[in-house]
C-alpha cells in the first residue's frame, strides 16, 4: 500500500478532503533538486481542518477520483 505525507488544502466537500503531497525530484542532467507536488482527493473520516499535516494511504476506489484515505493526523494547525 502506498503511503504519502501531505497538507490538507480544503475540506469543503462532504467526507472528502483535498490533500497536496510534495516530493523532491532530482534532475538527471543538472543534478538540481526540484519540488514537485500533486493533489489527491481523499476520504475524510477523521474530520481534519485546512492546514493539517496528514498521512494518506491507498485504498479501494471509492469514486472516480477518490482512491486514498486519511490514516492519521501528524500535526494540527493552530489558529
Amino acid at each position: 500500500m502506498k503511503q504519502f505525507e501531505g497538507t490538507v488544502l480544503h475540506t469543503k466537500m462532504e467526507k472528502t478532503a483535498l490533500v497536496q503531497v510534495d516530493r523532491l525530484w532530482k534532475h538527471p542532467l543538472y543534478r538540481k533538486r526540484i519540488k514537485r507536488s500533486k493533489k489527491y482527493l481523499v476520504v475524510d473520516d477523521l474530520g481534519v481542518k485546512e492546514g493539517d499535516k496528514v498521512v494518506i494511504e491507498e485504498c479501494r476506489p471509492i469514486s472516480k477520483r477518490k482512491k486514498f484515505k486519511i490514516v492519521k493526523v501528524i500535526k494540527n494547525k493552530q489558529k
